[in-house]
């Protein structure tokens, strides 16, 4: 009965471990489900509209904005993936601190040469367990360690969200920018080439020189040469889009884009106030927090080892007929050292991961200064900009009313025109600049000043 005991006991533990599956890459497999991603999948409608706390009836959206973009590239951009298993990653080895040291069984025969003669067995079986104990809440400090590590992976995965949400911000920006150029030189190429009809027609008649008719043909084949680069800058433009999503350039074929979100710029009141905020809820600075904390733990871990563990080990031997029961008890005598070294370079990694929290939160500040001081610089340009523009289209209007009374010539107009055409283009420049001024303000505050986007901090997790 004992062996059949023993050998049910052997089956179920061999039973309860874990089998190895293989799940080999294939790199044309995963490049043929890279292309095969859409804007229009069910998981993605699921995403959206678990995170974003909406339905979407039509399905795909007729416009997608940035705030939509944003969640499909948190869902679809493989940085996320990355995060998200080294989060995994963390969270498992919170398991594996929590592990128990598991006890031993030996089992010892021995045969006796001289048993003396009669009816008693020449063998002697004995089998001993060796169980070992924690002392000092050893497991416990490896159980905070592990949390902790696993809090800065999860902050992890909340920066890598915001970085994503960059990439797409400056590749959607990029993208509005490149599209509204071609509409201000499209603008710009009709009245060039109403300007060089004009010199044609003057130089037929002598009333200009053939160099001012050469001339404006000159600016109408640089302004097509400049629309040429703008296309093909718009083209790039998309397939960089695509990237920040995640998805094939072809899956942003037939979808409209709003940049809405591109329309104004805004005022920082009080930047010392945003720098607060950024300081106590930026990822990265929480997660440097974490690892501090994890520190923390893995010196008290250090500290505690040492104090040695203790091992029963409970026995019995069946010797020649006599049962025989012992009780061991083993402990480590701390005599030649008491984990000096050990403390010691866990004492200089808690120095070292305060030091790099100091830096990374006085990096954190000139970066928030720097941006503010550039938004604020590019907030004055475009002002500036503003006022030309302003006076440009006064000087536009009069012109137009002095045509309009036959005070002026269809060329001083269309020169009118193209100036403020000009200085729209100035306009736009600035404020170009600005939204890209308001982007690294964000950045370097980790949150955004526009309500628009979602929240990367709540994006933790996902399903397919």
């Amino acid at each position: 009965m004992a062996k059949h005991v023993f050998t049910l006991i052997i089956f179920a533990l061999i039973c309860g471990c874990a089998t190895f599956q293989s799940r080999p890459l294939s790199p044309s497999r995963t490049a043929s489900d890279f292309e095969a991603r859409t804007l229009e999948g069910g998981g993605l409608r699921q995403f959206l509209e678990t995170g974003l706390d909406k339905k979407f009836e039509p399905w795909p959206p007729d416009r997608w904005d940035f705030e939509t973009l944003a969640m499909a590239a948190l869902y679809y951009n493989p940085e996320m993936d990355v995060a998200r298993a080294g989060w995994g990653v963390a969270r498992a080895g919170i398991i594996t601190a929590g592990g128990r040291p598991n006890p031993s069984v030996s089992f010892l025969g021995q045969h006796h040469s001289a048993t003396g003669g009669g009816t008693l067995s020449p063998w002697t079986a004995g089998m001993s367990l060796d169980i070992p104990i924690e002392t000092a809440g050893k497991r416990g400090y490896r159980i905070q360690k592990a949390e902790h590590l696993s809090e800065a992976a999860r902050l992890n995965v909340a920066e890598a969200a915001w970085q994503v949400r960059s990439r797409l911000r400056k590749d959607l920006l990029a993208l509005y920018s490149v599209m509204d150029m071609e509409k201000f030189l499209k603008e710009q190429l009709a009245v060039r080439l109403r300007i060089a009809g004009i010199f044609r027609q003057r130089a037929a008649v002598g009333e200009s020189s053939s160099f001012e008719e050469s001339q404006s043909e000159l600016d109408v084949n640089k302004t097509r040469l400049l629309l040429a680069g703008t296309q093909k800058q718009i083209a790039e433009a998309r397939v960089s889009l695509a990237g920040a999503l995640g998805v094939p350039a072809r899956a942003l074929e037939g979808i409209r884009i709003s940049f809405d979100s591109f329309d104004k710029v805004i005022e920082v009141a009080d930047l010392k106030d945003i720098r607060r905020q950024a300081l106590s809820g930026r990822p990265d600075i929480l997660a440097a927090l974490s690892e501090y904390d994890a520190s923390q733990s893995a010196l008290q871990l250090e500290i505690a080892k040492q104090y040695p563990d203790i091992h029963l080990g409970p026995g019995y031997e069946w010797d020649q007929g006599d049962n025989k029961w012992s009780l061991g008890l083993t402990v480590g005598l701390p005599v030649f050292n008491r984990n000096e070294g050990p403390i010691e370079e866990a004492e200089a990694r808690r120095k070292e991961s305060a030091s790099k929290f100091a830096a990374l939160q006085a990096s954190v500040i000139e970066e928030i200064d720097k941006a503010g001081v550039a938004y604020d610089e590019t907030l004055k340009r475009l002002k500036v900009a503003d006022s030309l523009v302003s006076a440009e289209r006064s000087r536009l209007q009069l012109i137009q009313r002095r045509f309009d009374m036959g005070e002026s010539d269809r060329l001083a107009l269309e020169e009118a025109g193209l100036e403020f055409s000009a200085s729209e283009i100035s306009r736009f420049d600035s404020f170009i600049s600005a939204q890209e001024g308001l982007g690294a303000l964000e950045d370097a505050v980790r949150r955004p000043l526009f309500p628009v986007g979602p929240a990367p901090a709540t994006l933790s997790e996902k399903t397919r």
